[in-house]
């Protein structure tokens, strides 16, 4: 059960009766040692029953939609209250920087200074959180897709039934036509144009193609 905070400064102790949540560090290395870089103590090791309690994680970082409030798995701590020699390196760091960034060459730019991150994602929302979800969006599209293709093949197929059938009615009215059935030009008014200027000899051919056995033929 954990008893107190491990942030420098932070009194916050277990309490069951206030809504202040203790978490423990993650067992992950590398997160692990972010963790200790962000928490600024010297030579500081954690241990078994260390915490951090939820004061100094954002909003953004919890999992609510169980029972228990829970971390996120990239979820970091990122609000502390430092003392005075930290802060003052912090601006020393800072002021570092600026002058660093007074240096380079001035001209024509096309980037926007103080952009978040949280504005970065929001324009760039083809980017994903962690290679999880881009998983999982592959894996939707490839089932999207091969969804696809079984439509157009049975699309194709019904295309293939419906030609054949038109060969079989337009050879049936020639024959027709040539035993005298039916009157001539019959077939001008019944069948398209493309199919009633085929002699029935082209017509025959057709249908007596062995390339499309599958299909059936009325």
């Amino acid at each position: 059960m954990p008893t107190n905070c491990a942030a420098a400064g932070c009194a916050t102790t277990y309490d069951k009766h206030i809504n202040i949540s203790f978490h423990r560090f993650p067992l992950d290395p590398k997160r692990r040692k972010e963790w200790i870089r962000l928490l600024r103590r010297k030579n500081f090791v954690p241990g078994k029953h260390t915490f951090l309690c939820s004061k100094h994680f954002e909003a953004s970082c919890f999992d609510l939609t169980g029972q228990t409030r829970r971390l996120k798995m990239d979820a970091v701590p990122t609000i502390f209250d430092f003392c005075t020699h930290l802060k003052s390196m912090k601006l020393k760091s800072r002021n570092l920087l600026k002058k660093n960034n007074n240096c380079t060459p001035k001209g024509p730019s096309n980037l926007k200074p103080n952009i978040s991150s949280q504005q970065v994602l929001l324009e760039h929302s083809y980017a994903f959180r962690n290679p999880m979800e881009a998983k999982k969006r592959i894996i939707k599209l490839e089932k999207e897709i091969a969804s696809l293709r079984k439509k157009m093949k049975t699309c194709l197929q019904k295309e293939r039934r419906a030609t054949r059938r038109w060969i079989k009615a337009a050879c049936l009215v020639k024959n027709l036509e040539t035993n005298n059935i039916l009157p001539k030009g019959t077939s001008e008014h019944i069948l398209p144009t493309a199919l009633s200027s085929l002699p029935l000899e082209d017509f025959k051919i057709l249908e007596q193609d062995p390339q499309d056995k599958t299909l059936p033929i009325l």
